[in-house]
C-alpha cells in the first residue's frame, strides 16, 4: 500500500538514518497521552455524557492525581531503558511509555507549584503553556535542532561552554517565567530571542511579575499592566486557543452551563 511505503520510508530515510526514532516515540506518546487525558477530564466534568468514568476518590478524600501516574511510567520506563537491553523493541516501548508519562505529569503541571487542586482554575492554564512548550521542545528535537553544543577541546572550551549553556538556560527560564511562552519556545532555537524575551518587561500575570514586582516595584506592576491589557487582541487569541485545546475554566464553564439553562427554560 502507498500509505505504508510512505510511513516505512519516513521511519528509515528520516528517523532510524538520524538516530531519532525512540525521541519519536517519545514525542507521540507525550502528545497522545496529554491529548487524551484532556479530553478526558473534559468529558468528565460535561454533563452531556455523564457515562464516562470519573475520577477515583475514596471514602477518606484520597485522590491521585493522573500525575502520579505519569512519575511511575516515567520511572519504570526511564530505568528499564538505561539498563541497556539489546531489544529495539524494548528501547522503543520505553521510549513511548516515558512519552506517556510524561503526558500525564505536564498536564497536571500547575499542580506542580500551587498547594491546592487548580487544575480548573485560572492558574490551571499553566499546564496547557507547559504542555505546548515541552511538545514544541520534543518536535525540535526530533527534526534534529540541537540548541547548543559542548566543546570538548580543551578545559577552557569546556568551561566557555558551560558557562554560555548556563547563560542561555538562565535566559530562557527567565523568559517563560515572565510569560512570554512565545520568545521561549522559539528561543531554543535562537538564542538571541530568549535573551531579548528575558531583558523585556513581564506581563503582569506571570510567576515573575508576582515574584518580582506588585507591592516590591509598583512601578514595574503598572508599566506591565498598560503594556499588556486583559483585552488584547492576542490574549483574546490566547484564551480562545487554550479553551478550545484544554477547556474553559471553572467559572466560565459554570456561566455557559447557567446560560443553556436559562435558554432551555
Amino acid at each position: 500500500m502507498p500509505e505504508a511505503t510512505v510511513l516505512s520510508d519516513f521511519w528509515n530515510d528520516q528517523l532510524v538514518e538520524h538516530g531519532r526514532q525512540y525521541v519519536f516515540l517519545v514525542l507521540l506518546g507525550l502528545a497522545g497521552s496529554f491529548g487524551f487525558i484532556r479530553t478526558s477530564a473534559r468529558l468528565m466534568r460535561s454533563p452531556r455524557v455523564p457515562w464516562w468514568p470519573g475520577s477515583v476518590v475514596s471514602d477518606s478524600g484520597l485522590h491521585l492525581h493522573h500525575l502520579v501516574w505519569g512519575i511511575f511510567l516515567m520511572m519504570g520506563a526511564g530505568t528499564v531503558g538505561f539498563a541497556g537491553f539489546d531489544s529495539d523493541f524494548l528501547r522503543g516501548l520505553c521510549a513511548a511509555l516515558f512519552g506517556v508519562g510524561m503526558g500525564l505529569t505536564i498536564d497536571e503541571f500547575a499542580l506542580w507549584v500551587h498547594l491546592d487542586d487548580v487544575y480548573w482554575a485560572e492558574e490551571g492554564r499553566a499546564s496547557i503553556d507547559a504542555a505546548v512548550l515541552s511538545i514544541a521542545a520534543v518536535l525540535l528535537v526530533v527534526l534534529g535542532v540541537r540548541p547548543f553544543e559542548l566543546d570538548d577541546e580543551g578545559v577552557e572550551g569546556l568551561v566557555g561552554s558551560v558557562l554560555g549553556l548556563a547563560l542561555y538556560l538562565t535566559a530562557l527560564y527567565v523568559a517563560i517565567s515572565k510569560g512570554r511562552i512565545f520568545h521561549g519556545v522559539l528561543g531554543i532555537v535562537f538564542h538571541p530571542l530568549a535573551i531579548y524575551a528575558a531583558l523585556r518587561l513581564g506581563k503582569p500575570e506571570s510567576a515573575w511579575a508576582r515574584r518580582q514586582y506588585g507591592d516590591r516595584r509598583p512601578d514595574k506592576q503598572e508599566r506591565a499592566e498598560r503594556r499588556f491589557p486583559p483585552d488584547r487582541r492576542s490574549e483574546r487569541f490566547k484564551r480562545r486557543l487554550r479553551d478550545l485545546v484544554g477547556g474553559t475554566t471553572d467559572a466560565e464553564f459554570r456561566k455557559r452551563l447557567e446560560g443553556d439553562d436559562s435558554g432551555a427554560s
